[in-house]
């Protein structure tokens, strides 16, 4: 391939042992692109035939179905959406950060196996949602599959490092309620009218509208 004379090429502006270098030497980018280009394969949808309420004319027949999906081959090519979901991924960006990045970072065009350093963004953001949609669950388990391997091929991780994961969970969200003194003295004032209930005991006032209302007002400081 003939050269551009006015723009360098990126394997002369990048270091070749950048971690992302090693990586896109690495990995079977040929493999994942078959691996998930079934997911983008045109498919043909059966013919459904529905009958509506009649009109003047008689019956009303719909036919739907029968063409080919609006699935299909993005006009992006695979292996730069392949490295741009990766990238995202690994980076923890946004779709429309990710796009402005790129169209800064050497190292990340060269990934994605450009050529020549080019500043403009890659793709519209929204083309990258629409192709993690399209790739779907099967696409993202082939990809995760194909960057193990290499990672164990190159001996950034051990295949024993796999046998047992251990999870950080933290920070996740969970739905327990905060013990403040006001909910749990609204609690405390519940199973005391419900243990008095039990014994048979009546009670003259449950302060239940009151209790209610002072949990709120606690609530708003």
């Amino acid at each position: 391939m003939t050269d551009d004379f006015f723009r360098s090429r990126l394997e002369q502006m990048i270091d070749n042992n950048h971690p992302l270098a090693v990586l896109a030497s690495r990995l079977p980018w040929e493999k994942m692109e078959a691996g998930v280009a079934p997911q983008f394969d045109h498919k043909e949808r059966p013919l459904q035939q529905s009958e509506d309420a009649p009109d003047l004319a008689g019956p009303v027949v719909r036919v739907s179905g029968g063409k080919a999906s609006n699935a299909g081959r993005p006009r992006l090519s695979m292996r730069l959406m392949i490295a741009l979901t990766l990238l995202k991924n690994s980076f923890d960006l946004s779709d429309e950060e990710l796009v402005q990045r790129f169209a800064e970072n050497v190292y990340w065009q060269h990934f994605a196996g450009f050529e020549y350093f080019d500043p403009r963004p890659p793709c519209d953001a929204t083309q990258i949602g629409r192709f993690r949609t399209t790739l779907g669950e099967a696409g993202l388990e082939e990809l995760l599959s194909a960057t193990i391997h290499t990672a164990v091929d190159v001996g950034a991780v051990k295949k024993s490092e796999f046998k047992r994961v251990i999870v950080d969970t933290t920070v996740q969200e969970k739905s327990i309620a905060h013990p403040v003194d006001s909910r749990l003295l609204e609690i405390a004032r519940r199973k005391v009218v419900a243990a008095a209930k039990r014994c048979g005991i009546g009670l003259k006032q449950t302060f239940a509208a009151e209790g209610k209302t002072l949990q709120r007002q606690a609530g708003g400081y």
